[in-house]
C-alpha cells in the first residue's frame, strides 16, 4: 500500500513500510500482520480499528519489538522512527528505544503494575533509567519530586499518598492514570495505547481520553489509538486506519473515512452502531467470519462477507486507490472513480 505522504515530509515521526509479521506454528503460517503502511505525524493521532483478530495489537507489538517468542518473526518491511529502522537495531538498542522514544499504554492496567511493588518504586525505577541516560540528578530526592510531578500531571489525587500504595489499593482508573504516568514518564515521541480505555468505565473512560488529549497538547507526541470504538477515533483522531485480516484496507482522515467510507467493510463497521435518535427492532451486523490468516483467499479478504463482491473480489486482490484528499481504500469498486494509488 502507498502511505499518504504528508505535506511536509519533516513531520512524519514514525514511518512503517510492507510491514508483516507472521507467526510460525508447527506446519501452519499465520500472516498475523501482512503488508502494513502508514505515516504518522509528529503530535499527530492515528486511530486503528478493527474486529477482534485483525492485527492490530500484533501490529503495535510489531513497533515496539514485543512480538510472542519464539513463534512470532518479521519477514519484511521497515519501522522507521526518526530516521532509524527499528527492525536493524540489537536488542540493546531497542531498550533504549522503547520507553524513551517510543513507549506502550497496555490494554488492562490490572496486570501492568507489578502487585509488590508500590506505586512510587515502579514509577522510580523508570525515572532513573531516564535521568542516567541523560545524565540528570538521580538523588532519592530529586527521582521522588519527580515522580510527584508526574502523578499530578496525570492528575492523580494525593499523589503523595499513592507514592507509598500498592496496585490492589487503588481502583481501575487510578491504575491507568499511573500506567500513562509511567508511558509518558520518559517523553516518547510515538505513544501506543491499545485498547486504554477497555477496563474503565463510561464516564471515567472520558476523563482518561481528556487527559491523553491534554498530555499530547503538553508534550508533543503522537499517538496510535487501538480501538474497537469508532466513537472514539471521532473524538480523538486525526485520522484512521482500518484493518482488516492483516491489511489496512482504508485509511484517510478521520472525520472523511468515517462520513462518506469507501471501503465496504468500513461502512459495515459503521451500520453496526446503533443511532440515539432512530429505533430498530435488530442492529446490523456483519454476517460471517474473518478468514483464517493460515489459509488466506487469494482475492480480497473481505470478499466472503461483502454485499458487493465481484468474480473479480475472489480472484485478485486490489490495489489502493485514490478516493478523496489523503483517503485510500482498497476495493475494486473505486477503480471507475479512483486512480491507483503509487
Amino acid at each position: 500500500m502507498a502511505a499518504v505522504q504528508p505535506q511536509n515530509h519533516e513531520d512524519v515521526v514514525l514511518d512503517v513500510r510492507d510491514l508483516r509479521t507472521y507467526l510460525f506454528v508447527e506446519d501452519r503460517v499465520v500472516k498475523a500482520v501482512d503488508g502494513v503502511n502508514f505515516q504518522l505525524r509528529r503530535g499527530e493521532s492515528l486511530g486503528v480499528v478493527g474486529e477482534s483478530g485483525s492485527g492490530k495489537t500484533m501490529m503495535a507489538l510489531s513497533l515496539l519489538r514485543l512480538t510472542p517468542q519464539p513463534i512470532a518473526r518479521n519477514v519484511g518491511g521497515e519501522i522507521v522512527l526518526e530516521g532509524d529502522d527499528l527492525l536493524g537495531l540489537s536488542e540493546g538498542e531497542m531498550q533504549h528505544v522503547r520507553g524513551g522514544r517510543i513507549a506502550w499504554i497496555p490494554q488492562d492496567p490490572h496486570t501492568s503494575l507489578n502487585p509488590v511493588y508500590s506505586i512510587g518504586r515502579q514509577l522510580r525505577e523508570v525515572l532513573q533509567l531516564k535521568n542516567r541516560r541523560n545524565n540528570r540528578p538521580n538523588s532519592a530526592q530529586a527521582v521522588t519530586n519527580e515522580a510527584l510531578d508526574v502523578l499530578e500531571r496525570v492528575r492523580l489525587p494525593a499523589p503523595k499518598d499513592r507514592l507509598a500504595a500498592f496496585p490492589h489499593q487503588m481502583s481501575g482508573g487510578m491504575k491507568q492514570r499511573v500506567v500513562g504516568a509511567i508511558s509518558v514518564s520518559l517523553a516518547p515521541s510515538v505513544l501506543i495505547a491499545d485498547e486504554p480505555t477497555t477496563a474503565l468505565d463510561v464516564t471515567i473512560q472520558a476523563q482518561y481520553l481528556r487527559l491523553l488529549k491534554d498530555l499530547q497538547s503538553q508534550l508533543g507526541f503522537a499517538i496510535i489509538f487501538i480501538t474497537h470504538d469508532l466513537g472514539i477515533v471521532a473524538r480523538m483522531c486525526d485520522r484512521v486506519a482500518v484493518m482488516y485480516a492483516g491489511r489496512i484496507v482504508e485509511t484517510g482522515k478521520a472525520r472523511e473515512v468515517l462520513k462518506n467510507p469507501s471501503h465496504p467493510y468500513t461502512q459495515a463497521l459503521i451500520e453496526s452502531i446503533p443511532e440515539i435518535d432512530e429505533r430498530t427492532d435488530r442492529l446490523r451486523s456483519i454476517e460471517g467470519q474473518p478468514p483464517a490468516l493460515d489459509d488466506l483467499p487469494p482475492g480480497c479478504r473481505f470478499a466472503p462477507r461483502c454485499d458487493y463482491v465481484q468474480d473479480r473480489c475472489r480472484e485478485e486482490y486490489p490495489p489502493y486507490f485514490n478516493v478523496a484528499d489523503e483517503q485510500l481504500a482498497a476495493c475494486w469498486l473505486r477503480e471507475s472513480h479512483a486512480a491507483a494509488a503509487p
